[in-house]
C-alpha cells in the first residue's frame, strides 16, 4: 500500500470515530435550580375596638321597666306607679321606669320582648298567658281588703226554680266579657266539668250589667265576681266559701247604709258584684240569689320577665312586702287604681285553675286583642 492510500485510510478511520462519538448518549445535565415559592407576610388581626360594658339592669342608664295593664285611667295609674317607683328606689337603690302599654295584650308582649328588665302587675289570666308564651315568672299576688283570692259566682232570680248547675242546661246566660276570668273563663270551665251547656249567651259588658240582666228578668242566670262577706266588719275569708249568700233570716233587713257606701244585712255585709247595684236597685239582695261559686282563684300578680335575675327579683319582692307592712297607707295609695291593699308571695301552681280554664276555653293572647 503506497503512502497516499495509507493516508486516506487513516483519515477515514478518524472521521468514523468522530461520527460515532457524536452519536453516543449525551452526558447528563444538571437540572436548573428551582426557586422556593414566595411566602406571603401574615395579615395582622385588626385590633378590636374597645366596647363599653352594658349598663347594669336597675341602673339609671338601664332602668327596670314597671308595666301596668291600662284597665283604668292612665293618669291615675301613672301617679300611683311613680309613688311605687320612688318607694322601691329608696328601698333597693335601683332605678325604675313606669310604662303603660297600649293594651292588655301589649303588656304581656312587652314583658316577653324585654325578658331581663321588666316587671308587670297583671291579672292571673295575663300571667298564665305570658307564662305559656315565654316563661314569665310570678313573684307575688295582690291582697285586697285582707284577701289574696277571689271567686266567681253564678246568680239567678231569687224566686227561680234553679237549684243546681244542672238546672242551667240550655238556659240563657249573661256574662261580663270574654276576657274576664271570674265572669266568663272560669265559669265556662266549671260548666264544662259539670256537663252543662248554656243556651243563648249574652255579653253584658260588665259585671254589674250581667247581674242587672238577671234582676230585670232578661236572662236566666249570670256570672260575676264574688268575695266573701264581712261579719261585724271582719271578712269571713275562706270560711265564706261555706256562706255564699245572705242568711235567710237576715235577708229582709238588707238595706243601703246612710251614705250608700255599702249594703248591710244586719251584721252581714255582702261583698260581691250585687252590691255595686245598691244605689240603682236597692232591693238587689232580695231579688238576686247566689246559686253557686267557684273555688278560690288567686289574685292579680307581680310578674317578672323570664330571664329576670333571681337575686334582683327577691330583692324587689322583699321591698314590696316591706312597703306594704311598714307603710300600709302609702302602699294603698300607690295601688289605688287597682285596689291593692297589700301583697303576698305567690307560686306558679296557684294559677293552675286559671290554666285549666284557659285550656277549656281555647283562650289565647290573640283573644285579648
Amino acid at each position: 500500500m503506497n503512502k497516499r492510500n495509507l493516508f486516506v485510510l487513516l483519515t477515514l478511520i478518524v472521521s468514523a470515530s468522530m461520527i460515532l462519538s457524536a452519536c453516543g448518549t449525551p452526558a447528563p445535565t444538571e437540572a436548573p435550580a428551582t426557586e422556593a415559592p414566595a411566602t406571603e407576610e401574615p395579615t395582622p388581626e385588626p385590633t378590636a375596638e374597645p366596647t363599653e360594658a352594658m349598663p347594669a339592669v336597675g341602673s339609671p342608664e338601664h332602668p327596670i321597666k314597671v308595666l301596668f295593664v291600662p284597665s283604668v285611667d292612665a293618669a291615675e295609674i301613672t301617679a300611683g306607679g311613680e309613688l311605687l317607683a320612688a318607694a322601691l328606689n329608696t328601698a333597693t337603690g335601683l332605678t325604675f321606669e313606669v310604662v303603660i302599654p297600649t293594651s292588655y295584650a301589649a303588656t304581656i308582649e312587652e314583658v316577653c320582648a324585654s325578658p331581663t328588665d321588666t316587671i308587670a302587675f297583671v291579672p292571673g289570666l295575663g300571667y298564665v298567658l305570658g307564662n305559656q308564651l315565654c316563661g314569665i315568672k310570678v313573684g307575688g299576688k295582690a291582697v285586697r281588703f285582707g284577701l289574696d283570692w277571689y271567686a266567681a259566682m253564678i246568680v239567678v232570680a231569687r224566686d227561680s226554680e234553679y237549684q243546681t248547675l244542672a238546672d242551667l242546661n240550655g238556659k240563657k246566660w249573661a256574662y261580663p266579657d270574654a276576657t274576664s276570668t271570674s265572669g266568663y273563663l272560669y265559669p265556662l270551665y266549671m260548666f264544662q266539668e259539670a256537663g252543662v251547656t248554656p243556651g243563648e249567651v249574652v255579653e253584658a259588658g260588665s259585671h254589674d250589667a250581667a247581674v242587672r240582666a238577671v234582676y230585670n228578668g232578661e236572662v236566666d242566670f249570670a256570672t260575676a265576681f264574688w268575695s266573701p262577706a264581712n261579719v261585724d266588719g271582719t271578712s269571713l275569708g275562706l270560711e265564706g266559701l261555706n256562706q255564699i249568700d245572705v242568711p235567710e233570716d237576715l235577708l229582709a233587713s238588707c238595706a243601703n247604709t246612710a251614705e250608700d257606701k255599702t249594703v248591710m244585712c244586719g251584721n252581714f255585709e255582702p261583698r260581691d258584684a250585687r252590691r255595686n247595684l245598691r244605689k240603682e236597685v236597692a232591693d238587689v239582695m232580695q231579688k238576686v240569689r247566689v246559686l253557686a261559686i267557684t273555688p278560690a282563684i288567686a289574685n292579680d300578680t307581680v310578674s317578672f320577665g323570664p330571664e329576670f335575675d333571681e337575686a334582683l327579683m327577691e330583692q324587689i319582692m322583699q321591698a314590696l312586702f316591706d312597703f306594704a307592712a311598714n307603710d300600709a297607707e302609702g302602699f294603698a295609695t300607690a295601688f289605688d287604681a287597682y285596689s291593692w291593699t297589700s301583697v303576698n308571695p305567690a307560686t306558679d301552681a296557684e294559677y293552675d285553675d286559671i290554666r285549666n280554664a284557659v285550656a277549656a276555653s281555647g283562650f289565647t293572647l290573640e283573644s285579648l286583642k
